[in-house]
């Protein structure tokens, strides 16, 4: 095991927050599995370690299932996060099976190729549309006015939200991502609880009008499950579209903007995609590599595990680091290289496992039309200004990102 006392990883230091790449490779060099003290954790920087560690069952999300708080040497989270803490763990993404496996088959029929691609006229149409409105304007953020409206706009579609109550959604999902911070301030903590309340008082009237009025979108689908062994509680049913509303939209969002900003830093991997607009679906994977959306996953160690001769006792906590993964160059020849031809690519950014990303079709359909939109409707877009990257780490983007026609 490797001493972390003079790590540069420090998830709190803005210039760490800005580039954590090159902390990342001093922290490959050290080991395997690193302990760090500021957040009681073990961190796994290397690609075949996180790859292999996301399909491990002796790791879970949750320990619940097994333990208690107290069994497993755990404190209770405090009662002021009860509501959040009720959106959160009985949503798929946080548990374990048999209660995921239950979920994730009956909300995974919204997410079947055949599904996800009868939804690419519709996703095209809405790029092109508000890349045309960009265009219109002669510019502005492309973080307000492509990259986020449109995969929230896809997803409360797909659940069936109306377009008049669409606009608290975002400001919702941001204020409860925040918990997923590395120790979340007591006002993070607050505004998450406030919008779990909020956001779940919507989502239970939603589904009380659902249940009078059926219609053919997601949310009356999972109440119109009639299979005992797949019906789901009114609390799951709200706990999962709150989820696949926030990972159904943060990540695309976030990897929409990195994305961009890495292009305009690399012109000369920007001409060549506006030379040869065929290279998009590579480019895709390649800047979900290069400036991966989210940095760390955490998991809890059910049973003892060994990694390099290091065990890492049950009770313990693991942060795989995504971003570490995806520039290991035992993986990826030439790492910090952004190559929108890279054609071996596997990159762990939609995670692996039984949490492997739900959504990760649709992700690519996403950020692949509003990548070609941009190319074809604003062939000379660029860079207003250096943009300001977000204070958070787990969560990795930008405050905004100003662009020019």
């Amino acid at each position: 095991m490797a001493a972390a006392d003079d790590l540069v990883f420090d998830p709190w230091d803005p210039r760490f927050v800005s580039d954590p790449y090159p902390a990342y490779a001093g922290l490959r060099e050290r080991g395997r599995v690193v302990y760090y003290e500021p957040t009681d954790q073990w961190l796994v920087p290397h690609h075949a370690d996180v790859s292999a560690l996301l399909r491990d069952r002796r790791l879970g999300r949750t320990y619940q299932h097994r333990f208690t708080h107290e069994e497993f040497g755990r404190t209770a989270p405090p009662p002021e996060h009860e509501p959040f803490r009720t959106l959160n763990d009985h949503g798929m993404l946080d548990l374990e099976p048999p209660d995921h496996t239950r979920i994730r088959r009956l909300v995974s029929k919204a997410f079947t190729p055949r599904t996800v691609e009868q939804l690419k006229p519709y996703v095209e149409k809405l790029a092109g549309d508000l890349v045309d409105g960009l265009v219109a304007r002669g510019g502005g953020d492309l973080l307000t006015e492509v990259a986020e409206p449109l995969p929230v706009a896809v997803i409360a579609e797909m659940l069936g939200i109306p377009e008049s109550d669409r606009a608290p959604l975002r400001p919702w999902s941001a204020d409860i991502c925040g918990m997923y911070e590395l120790s979340p301030s007591a006002e993070t903590a607050a505004r998450a609880v406030r919008a779990s309340v909020e956001f779940s008082d919507y989502l239970r009237e939603l589904i009380a009008a659902r249940r009078k009025e059926p219609g053919d979108d997601l949310m009356s689908g999972l109440i119109a499950a009639h299979d005992e062994e797949d019906r789901l509680t009114e609390q799951e049913m709200i706990s999962t579209a709150v989820l696949l509303l926030n990972a159904g939209h943060e990540a695309t969002v976030n990897a929409t903007v990195n994305g961009w900003w890495a292009l305009f830093r690399n012109p000369g991997q920007l001409a060549a995609l506006r030379a040869d607009h065929s290279l998009v679906p590579s480019a895709v994977e390649e800047l979900m590599r290069y400036d991966t959306p989210l940095q760390l996953f955490e998991r809890w160690v059910l049973d003892d595990i060994e990694i390099d001769g290091t065990t890492v006792p049950r009770g313990a906590e693991i942060a795989m680091l995504f971003g570490s993964a995806n520039h290991d160059p035992a993986v990826f020849p030439h790492p910090d290289r952004l190559d929108l031809a890279r054609a071996d690519n596997p990159h762990i950014s939609f995670s692996a496992g039984i949490h492997y990303c739900i959504g990760a079709p649709l992700a690519r359909i996403e950020l692949a039309a509003s990548m070609t939109a941009l190319l074809e409707r604003a062939p000379a877009l660029g860079l207003a200004e250096e943009p300001t990257r977000k204070p958070n780490f787990v969560i990795r983007g930008l405050e905004g990102l100003s662009v020019t026609l």
